[in-house]
Protein backbone atom coordinates (compact mmCIF):
# COMPACT_ATOMS: atom_id res chain seq x y z
CA UNK A 1 0.00 0.00 0.00
CA UNK A 2 1.60 3.25 -1.03
CA UNK A 3 0.69 6.68 0.21
CA UNK A 4 -0.94 9.18 -2.11
CA UNK A 5 1.50 11.57 -3.66
CA UNK A 6 1.31 15.31 -4.13
CA UNK A 7 0.23 15.17 -7.76
CA UNK A 8 -3.42 14.87 -8.73
CA UNK A 9 -4.88 11.50 -7.84
CA UNK A 10 -7.62 9.65 -9.68
CA UNK A 11 -11.08 9.88 -8.22
CA UNK A 12 -14.43 8.90 -9.66
CA UNK A 13 -16.34 10.98 -7.11
CA UNK A 14 -18.16 14.03 -8.39
CA UNK A 15 -20.91 16.02 -6.79
CA UNK A 16 -22.39 13.73 -5.46
CA UNK A 17 -22.05 9.94 -5.49
CA UNK A 18 -21.06 9.03 -1.93
CA UNK A 19 -23.29 6.67 0.03
CA UNK A 20 -23.28 8.23 3.47
CA UNK A 21 -25.71 5.90 5.17
CA UNK A 22 -22.94 5.24 7.69
CA UNK A 23 -19.76 7.15 8.43
CA UNK A 24 -17.10 7.43 11.11
CA UNK A 25 -16.81 10.91 12.58
CA UNK A 26 -13.75 13.15 12.37
CA UNK A 27 -12.07 12.98 15.79
CA UNK A 28 -9.01 14.99 16.75
CA UNK A 29 -5.97 12.87 17.68
CA UNK A 30 -7.87 9.71 16.74
CA UNK A 31 -8.94 9.41 13.11
CA UNK A 32 -5.54 9.72 11.48
CA UNK A 33 -4.55 7.69 8.42
CA UNK A 34 -3.49 4.68 10.51
CA UNK A 35 -6.83 4.59 12.28
CA UNK A 36 -8.74 4.94 9.02
CA UNK A 37 -6.78 2.12 7.42
CA UNK A 38 -7.76 -0.22 10.24
CA UNK A 39 -11.39 0.90 10.07
CA UNK A 40 -11.38 0.19 6.33
CA UNK A 41 -10.37 -3.41 6.99
CA UNK A 42 -13.48 -3.73 9.14
CA UNK A 43 -15.88 -1.96 6.77
CA UNK A 44 -15.53 -1.46 3.03
CA UNK A 45 -18.51 0.89 2.66
CA UNK A 46 -18.37 3.33 5.59
CA UNK A 47 -17.31 6.86 4.71
CA UNK A 48 -14.25 7.76 6.79
CA UNK A 49 -13.41 11.31 7.88
CA UNK A 50 -10.03 12.82 8.70
CA UNK A 51 -9.20 14.77 11.79
CA UNK A 52 -9.94 18.45 11.35
CA UNK A 53 -7.13 20.28 9.57
CA UNK A 54 -7.15 24.08 9.68
CA UNK A 55 -6.78 26.09 6.50
CA UNK A 56 -3.73 27.80 8.02
CA UNK A 57 -2.00 24.47 8.64
CA UNK A 58 -2.39 23.54 4.98
CA UNK A 59 -1.48 26.91 3.50
CA UNK A 60 1.44 27.76 5.78
CA UNK A 61 2.46 24.35 7.16
CA UNK A 62 3.53 20.94 5.88
CA UNK A 63 0.77 20.27 3.38
CA UNK A 64 1.81 16.74 2.57
CA UNK A 65 2.03 15.70 6.22
CA UNK A 66 -1.56 16.80 6.75
CA UNK A 67 -2.99 15.47 3.49
CA UNK A 68 -1.15 12.19 2.88
CA UNK A 69 -3.28 9.08 3.27
CA UNK A 70 -3.39 5.48 2.07
CA UNK A 71 -5.03 4.61 -1.23
CA UNK A 72 -7.00 1.87 0.49
CA UNK A 73 -8.93 4.35 2.66
CA UNK A 74 -11.49 5.37 0.02
CA UNK A 75 -14.13 6.64 0.39
CA UNK A 76 -12.37 9.19 2.60
CA UNK A 77 -13.24 12.82 3.38
CA UNK A 78 -11.06 15.69 4.54
CA UNK A 79 -12.49 17.92 7.27
CA UNK A 80 -11.36 21.53 7.17
CA UNK A 81 -11.49 24.24 9.80
CA UNK A 82 -11.51 27.87 8.79
CA UNK A 83 -13.63 30.91 8.02
CA UNK A 84 -11.92 32.69 5.13
CA UNK A 85 -13.62 31.78 1.83
CA UNK A 86 -10.52 32.22 -0.31
CA UNK A 87 -8.34 30.15 2.01
CA UNK A 88 -10.94 27.39 2.26
CA UNK A 89 -11.30 27.33 -1.51
CA UNK A 90 -7.54 26.93 -1.85
CA UNK A 91 -7.57 24.07 0.67
CA UNK A 92 -10.52 22.39 -1.03
CA UNK A 93 -8.53 22.39 -4.27
CA UNK A 94 -5.62 20.76 -2.43
CA UNK A 95 -7.98 18.05 -1.16
CA UNK A 96 -9.25 17.37 -4.66
CA UNK A 97 -5.72 17.25 -6.06
CA UNK A 98 -4.82 14.65 -3.45
CA UNK A 99 -7.82 12.53 -4.39
CA UNK A 100 -10.10 12.98 -1.38
CA UNK A 101 -13.70 12.00 -2.06
CA UNK A 102 -15.25 14.86 -0.09
CA UNK A 103 -14.39 18.07 1.74
CA UNK A 104 -16.25 18.87 4.96
CA UNK A 105 -16.36 22.18 6.82
CA UNK A 106 -16.24 22.02 10.62
CA UNK A 107 -18.91 24.24 12.18
CA UNK A 108 -19.22 22.15 15.32
CA UNK A 109 -15.99 22.23 17.33
CA UNK A 110 -16.51 24.20 20.57
CA UNK A 111 -12.94 24.63 21.83
CA UNK A 112 -11.65 28.06 22.91
CA UNK A 113 -8.61 27.74 20.65
CA UNK A 114 -10.62 27.39 17.45
CA UNK A 115 -13.17 30.00 18.54
CA UNK A 116 -10.39 32.56 18.78
CA UNK A 117 -9.61 31.88 15.12
CA UNK A 118 -13.26 31.94 14.02
CA UNK A 119 -13.32 28.20 13.45
CA UNK A 120 -15.92 25.64 14.48
CA UNK A 121 -19.23 26.04 16.29
CA UNK A 122 -18.92 29.79 16.80
CA UNK A 123 -19.62 30.17 13.08
CA UNK A 124 -23.24 29.17 13.67
CA UNK A 125 -23.75 32.78 14.72
CA UNK A 126 -22.80 33.88 11.20
CA UNK A 127 -24.79 31.84 8.67
CA UNK A 128 -24.08 34.24 5.80
CA UNK A 129 -20.34 33.90 6.39
CA UNK A 130 -20.67 30.11 6.38
CA UNK A 131 -22.71 30.32 3.17
CA UNK A 132 -19.91 32.32 1.55
CA UNK A 133 -17.30 29.81 2.69
CA UNK A 134 -19.30 26.92 1.28
CA UNK A 135 -19.92 28.77 -1.99
CA UNK A 136 -16.20 29.41 -2.43
CA UNK A 137 -15.32 25.76 -1.86
CA UNK A 138 -18.11 24.50 -4.11
CA UNK A 139 -16.95 26.83 -6.89
CA UNK A 140 -13.36 25.61 -6.48
CA UNK A 141 -13.88 21.84 -6.80
CA UNK A 142 -16.04 19.16 -8.37
CA UNK A 143 -15.97 16.76 -5.40
CA UNK A 144 -18.73 17.03 -2.77
CA UNK A 145 -18.48 19.79 -0.18
CA UNK A 146 -20.43 19.16 3.02
CA UNK A 147 -20.88 20.77 6.42
CA UNK A 148 -20.90 19.43 9.98
CA UNK A 149 -22.57 21.60 12.61
CA UNK A 150 -24.47 21.64 15.90
CA UNK A 151 -28.14 22.26 16.63
CA UNK A 152 -27.15 25.68 17.94
CA UNK A 153 -24.83 27.52 20.27
CA UNK A 154 -25.47 29.09 23.67
CA UNK A 155 -28.72 31.08 23.45
CA UNK A 156 -28.94 30.67 19.66
CA UNK A 157 -30.61 27.32 20.10
CA UNK A 158 -34.12 27.60 18.68
CA UNK A 159 -35.54 25.65 15.76
CA UNK A 160 -36.04 29.01 14.09
CA UNK A 161 -32.32 29.77 14.26
CA UNK A 162 -31.35 26.24 13.18
CA UNK A 163 -33.67 26.32 10.18
CA UNK A 164 -32.49 29.81 9.26
CA UNK A 165 -28.88 28.61 9.42
CA UNK A 166 -29.56 25.61 7.18
CA UNK A 167 -31.73 27.60 4.78
CA UNK A 168 -28.99 30.23 4.43
CA UNK A 169 -26.14 27.76 3.97
CA UNK A 170 -28.02 25.63 1.44
CA UNK A 171 -28.12 28.64 -0.89
CA UNK A 172 -24.43 28.00 -1.47
CA UNK A 173 -25.36 24.78 -3.24
CA UNK A 174 -24.47 22.56 -0.30
CA UNK A 175 -26.87 19.61 -0.07
CA UNK A 176 -25.36 17.50 2.74
CA UNK A 177 -25.66 18.62 6.37
CA UNK A 178 -24.18 16.49 9.16
CA UNK A 179 -25.86 17.53 12.38
CA UNK A 180 -24.46 16.84 15.85
CA UNK A 181 -27.71 16.48 17.79
CA UNK A 182 -26.60 18.71 20.66
CA UNK A 183 -26.10 22.41 20.98
CA UNK A 184 -22.63 23.69 21.89
CA UNK A 185 -22.06 25.74 25.02
CA UNK A 186 -19.16 28.01 24.11
CA UNK A 187 -18.84 29.69 27.50
CA UNK A 188 -18.52 27.46 30.56
CA UNK A 189 -18.10 23.97 29.13
CA UNK A 190 -14.94 22.27 27.91
CA UNK A 191 -14.87 20.45 24.56
CA UNK A 192 -15.12 17.16 26.44
CA UNK A 193 -18.15 18.37 28.40
CA UNK A 194 -19.72 19.58 25.16
CA UNK A 195 -19.72 15.99 23.96
CA UNK A 196 -21.81 14.86 26.94
CA UNK A 197 -23.47 17.62 28.96
CA UNK A 198 -25.83 19.30 26.48
CA UNK A 199 -28.71 16.84 25.99
CA UNK A 200 -29.12 14.92 22.77
CA UNK A 201 -32.15 16.04 20.78
CA UNK A 202 -32.60 13.56 17.97
CA UNK A 203 -36.17 14.67 17.25
CA UNK A 204 -34.89 18.07 16.18
CA UNK A 205 -32.67 16.44 13.55
CA UNK A 206 -35.65 14.40 12.34
CA UNK A 207 -37.69 17.60 12.12
CA UNK A 208 -34.91 19.27 10.15
CA UNK A 209 -35.16 16.51 7.55
CA UNK A 210 -38.91 17.01 7.39
CA UNK A 211 -38.44 20.74 6.90
CA UNK A 212 -35.77 20.25 4.21
CA UNK A 213 -36.64 16.96 2.45
CA UNK A 214 -34.48 17.90 -0.54
CA UNK A 215 -31.32 17.89 1.62
CA UNK A 216 -29.24 14.94 2.79
CA UNK A 217 -29.42 15.11 6.58
CA UNK A 218 -27.00 12.97 8.58
CA UNK A 219 -27.28 12.52 12.35
CA UNK A 220 -24.27 12.51 14.67
CA UNK A 221 -23.98 12.32 18.45
CA UNK A 222 -24.24 9.56 21.03
CA UNK A 223 -24.87 6.68 18.60
CA UNK A 224 -23.52 3.50 20.16
CA UNK A 225 -25.01 0.54 18.24
CA UNK A 226 -25.94 -0.43 14.71
CA UNK A 227 -29.45 -1.13 15.95
CA UNK A 228 -29.70 2.53 16.98
CA UNK A 229 -28.29 3.49 13.60
CA UNK A 230 -30.97 1.52 11.78
CA UNK A 231 -33.65 3.16 13.92
CA UNK A 232 -32.34 6.65 13.06
CA UNK A 233 -32.23 5.75 9.37
CA UNK A 234 -36.00 5.47 9.41
CA UNK A 235 -36.06 9.26 9.84
CA UNK A 236 -32.91 10.67 8.26
CA UNK A 237 -30.46 9.84 5.44
CA UNK A 238 -27.36 8.76 7.29
CA UNK A 239 -25.72 8.16 10.65
CA UNK A 240 -22.26 9.23 11.75
CA UNK A 241 -20.74 7.33 14.68
CA UNK A 242 -17.91 8.79 16.73
CA UNK A 243 -16.32 7.59 19.95
CA UNK A 244 -17.99 4.18 19.99
CA UNK A 245 -16.50 3.33 16.59
CA UNK A 246 -13.05 4.21 17.90
CA UNK A 247 -13.19 2.67 21.35
CA UNK A 248 -15.03 -0.46 20.19
CA UNK A 249 -13.99 -0.67 16.52
CA UNK A 250 -15.33 -4.17 15.94
CA UNK A 251 -18.78 -2.60 15.72
CA UNK A 252 -17.74 -1.58 12.20
CA UNK A 253 -17.38 -5.18 11.09
CA UNK A 254 -21.14 -5.58 10.67
CA UNK A 255 -21.82 -2.22 9.01
CA UNK A 256 -21.55 -3.51 5.45
CA UNK A 257 -24.06 -6.28 6.08
CA UNK A 258 -26.55 -4.57 8.39
CA UNK A 259 -26.50 -1.03 6.97
CA UNK A 260 -25.52 -1.51 3.33
CA UNK A 261 -27.04 -4.96 2.78
CA UNK A 262 -23.78 -6.51 1.58
CA UNK A 263 -23.88 -10.28 1.14
CA UNK A 264 -20.55 -11.20 2.70
CA UNK A 265 -19.13 -12.87 5.76
CA UNK A 266 -18.32 -10.64 8.72
CA UNK A 267 -14.59 -10.53 9.37
CA UNK A 268 -13.49 -11.96 12.71
CA UNK A 269 -11.58 -9.82 15.21
CA UNK A 270 -8.42 -11.90 14.98
CA UNK A 271 -8.60 -11.86 11.18
CA UNK A 272 -8.90 -8.07 11.18
CA UNK A 273 -5.74 -7.60 13.25
CA UNK A 274 -3.84 -10.13 11.17
CA UNK A 275 -4.96 -8.33 8.00
CA UNK A 276 -3.54 -5.11 9.48
CA UNK A 277 -0.07 -6.57 10.12
CA UNK A 278 1.29 -6.01 6.56
CA UNK A 279 0.28 -2.35 6.82
CA UNK A 280 2.04 -2.06 10.17
CA UNK A 281 5.19 -3.61 8.71
CA UNK A 282 5.13 -1.18 5.78
CA UNK A 283 4.73 1.83 8.05
CA UNK A 284 7.55 0.67 10.33
CA UNK A 285 9.82 0.63 7.28
CA UNK A 286 8.92 4.30 6.82
CA UNK A 287 10.16 5.03 10.37
CA UNK A 288 6.70 5.36 11.90
CA UNK A 289 6.76 4.39 15.58
CA UNK A 290 4.71 1.32 16.41
CA UNK A 291 2.67 3.03 19.11
CA UNK A 292 1.45 5.64 16.59
CA UNK A 293 -0.22 2.77 14.71
CA UNK A 294 -1.02 0.20 17.38
CA UNK A 295 -3.00 2.59 19.61
CA UNK A 296 -5.87 2.39 17.14
CA UNK A 297 -6.38 -1.36 17.59
CA UNK A 298 -6.43 -1.46 21.39
CA UNK A 299 -10.21 -1.71 21.53
CA UNK A 300 -10.67 -4.46 18.93
CA UNK A 301 -11.06 -7.17 21.61
CA UNK A 302 -13.24 -4.98 23.83
CA UNK A 303 -15.16 -7.18 26.27
CA UNK A 304 -13.50 -10.37 25.02
CA UNK A 305 -11.46 -12.90 27.04
CA UNK A 306 -7.83 -11.88 26.84
CA UNK A 307 -8.71 -8.35 25.70
CA UNK A 308 -7.17 -6.67 28.74
CA UNK A 309 -3.96 -8.68 28.40
CA UNK A 310 -3.85 -7.78 24.69
CA UNK A 311 -4.15 -4.07 25.45
CA UNK A 312 -1.72 -4.18 28.35
CA UNK A 313 1.06 -5.88 26.40
CA UNK A 314 0.80 -3.45 23.49
CA UNK A 315 0.59 -0.44 25.80
CA UNK A 316 3.68 -1.54 27.70
CA UNK A 317 5.80 -2.46 24.68
CA UNK A 318 4.75 -0.51 21.58
CA UNK A 319 6.23 2.82 22.66
CA UNK A 320 9.74 1.40 23.05
CA UNK A 321 12.36 2.32 20.48
CA UNK A 322 12.66 -0.41 17.87
CA UNK A 323 9.35 -2.06 18.77
CA UNK A 324 8.13 -4.10 15.83
CA UNK A 325 5.23 -6.15 14.56
CA UNK A 326 6.30 -8.98 16.88
CA UNK A 327 4.74 -6.97 19.73
CA UNK A 328 1.32 -7.29 18.06
CA UNK A 329 1.89 -10.96 17.31
CA UNK A 330 2.81 -11.61 20.93
CA UNK A 331 -0.28 -9.71 22.10
CA UNK A 332 -2.43 -11.88 19.86
CA UNK A 333 -1.23 -14.96 21.73
CA UNK A 334 -3.03 -13.59 24.79
CA UNK A 335 -6.29 -13.78 22.85
CA UNK A 336 -5.55 -17.25 21.57
CA UNK A 337 -4.87 -18.46 25.10
CA UNK A 338 -8.48 -17.69 26.01
CA UNK A 339 -10.10 -18.92 22.80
Amino acid sequence: MKNTIETAAKTTTTRDTLDRRFSVAPMMDWTDKHCRMFHRILSKNSVLYSEMVTSGALIFGDKHRHLAYNEGEHPVALQLGGSDPADLAKCARMAQEYGYDEVNLNVGCPSDRVQNNMIGACLMEYPEKVRDCMSAMLDAVTIPVTIKHRLGIDDLDSDEHLHHFVDTVKRSGCTTFIVHARKAVLQGLSPKQNRDVPPLQYERVYQLKQAFPELEIILNGGVKTLQESQSHLEHIDGVMMGREAYQNPYILADVDRSIYGADQAVIKRLEAVEAYLPYIEEQLKQDVYLNHISRHILGIFHGMPGGKQFRRLISEQAYKRGAGVDVIQQALTKIKEFS
